[in-house]
């Protein structure tokens, strides 16, 4: 980072140089984060600057120079990590490059953000892990919707107690993406590419969305099931999961499209004998983007849906005449709703949901406040999702191994300051 006075006259900030490593979807929001935290952040006095992406893809290359407006794009990774301007990297790649592209940055002494799942197994995001451990690197990891209003109140309120004694969680992520039979195989359906399926793909934001929430899991049954067992194919590196090929070429479907799993917590102060329920389908019909949770307590409960971002749905007291669920709009007191909308009813939306993840990761790697999701607590999840695959092959119960990094068994940020 170096520090200077920028030419529009506004206080010293510190100038961050910024490395993106595949200029897809992921990548660009990422580049749209970077560029709103001086907006939506003033105070954390860092001014990220695009400086080197890399991607194999020729056109997306020129499209982070030309449209996104880095300084240099390559076709190699390694010159993004070599590049002595850059002070922070974004890893947005398939799932099968991330265990090599993230030891590596973390070797070269980059911080970095990567998104989920970090690895194709346990094992994977493990080594990770033990990279970023060695270098003593700040790291972040794309679970973004722990960064929404409402779920930044529902986790206040299992942590200060107001819903009583947690008795279960229900937490579900159906997708809409590959219910069409007629949907591209896409590097998503092949172990090689991304190992699992719906597993890692979905359920790994479920269980970050109810270990953030909630606690720790520490125990896992489950099963999984392929509803289609083959689609048509999509070259690497063209198109999206979204693309329906017609008369296409058929090649099989190699990962799960469903998974379905029972949890147990670890006791805490408000989740002794606490269980749960968790599913992802990416061949639901319906739900489109429906990530939800529900949390139930002795005094209480508390819901949420992606699919309605700014709703929080809560019921506080076990009677009275107007028992019952009440809406409850996003507003300033939840999370940093504040920084977005001026008001309840202003709706935020998923791009906002990066740019607190973006600020969440650079505040900590400013010497902050370390709200982030990490790479520990990302193996923490793998655990977890290790746990419901072995389940899956043997039909039984399967204890969650403890990451000791993991910021999961920590107390929860109960009235944190949102600024």
């Amino acid at each position: 980072m170096t520090n200077g006075k920028e030419s529009d006259g506004s206080e010293d900030a510190a100038t961050l140089g910024v490395g993106l490593i595949s200029v897809g979807w992921m990548g660009r929001l990422h580049t749209r984060a970077y560029q709103a935290i001086p907006v939506v952040y003033p105070e954390l006095g860092l001014r990220p600057r695009l400086v080197h992406a890399a991607d194999t893809a020729p056109d997306r290359a020129a499209y982070a120079r030309d449209v996104l407006g880095y300084a240099r794009a390559s076709a190699d990774y390694r010159e993004v990590l070599a590049d002595p301007e850059v002070d922070v990297v974004s890893i947005c790649g398939p799932n099968h490059v991330h265990r090599e592209i993230a030891v590596a940055a973390a070797e070269a002494g980059k911080p970095f953000w990567i998104e989920k799942p970090v690895g194709r197994g346990v094992a994977e995001t493990a080594a990770v892990a033990a990279a970023a451990r060695a270098a003593g690197v700040e790291t972040s990891v794309g679970y973004n919707y722990r960064g929404a209003p409402a779920v930044e109140r529902i986790r206040e309120l299992v942590a200060d107690g107001t819903l009583g004694r947690i008795t279960n969680v229900r937490s579900v992520f159906y997708c809409g993406y590959a219910a069409e039979p007629k949907g591209a195989l896409s590097w998503r359906f092949r172990r090689e590419f991304a190992g699992s399926g719906a597993l890692g793909d979905l359920l790994s934001h479920v269980v970050d969305l109810v270990q953030y929430v909630v606690g720790p899991i520490r125990e896992a049954s489950s099963l999984l099931s392929t509803v289609y067992t083959e689609r048509p194919v999509l070259p690497m590196g063209s198109g999206t999961h979204f693309a329906v090929i017609e008369d296409g070429e058929m090649a099989p479907v190699e990962n799960d499209d469903h998974v379905s799993a029972l949890v147990r917590f670890a006791d805490g102060p408000h989740t002794t004998g606490a269980v749960g329920t968790l599913e992802a389908s990416r061949v639901i019909v319906g739900p489109q983007c429906g990530l939800a949770i529900e949390v139930y307590g002795t005094d209480g409960s508390a819901s949420w849906n992606f699919e309605q971002l700014n709703e929080l749905r809560l019921c506080l007291g076990r009677g009275g005449p107007n028992v019952g669920y009440t809406t409850v709009l996003a507003n300033a007191s939840m999370g940093d709703y504040a920084r977005f909308q001026p008001g309840p009813a202003n709706s935020m939306g998923f791009d906002d949901l990066k740019v607190i993840e973006a600020k969440k990761f650079l505040a900590a790697l400013a010497g902050g406040e370390h709200r982030n999701a990490t790479i520990y607590d990302a193996h923490q999840d793998a655990e977890v999702l290790a746990a419901v695959a072995a389940s899956a092959e043997d039909g039984r119960w399967h204890p969650v191994s403890t990451v000791p990094d993991a910021a999961y068994g920590r107390t929860p940020h109960v009235g944190a300051s949102h600024a």
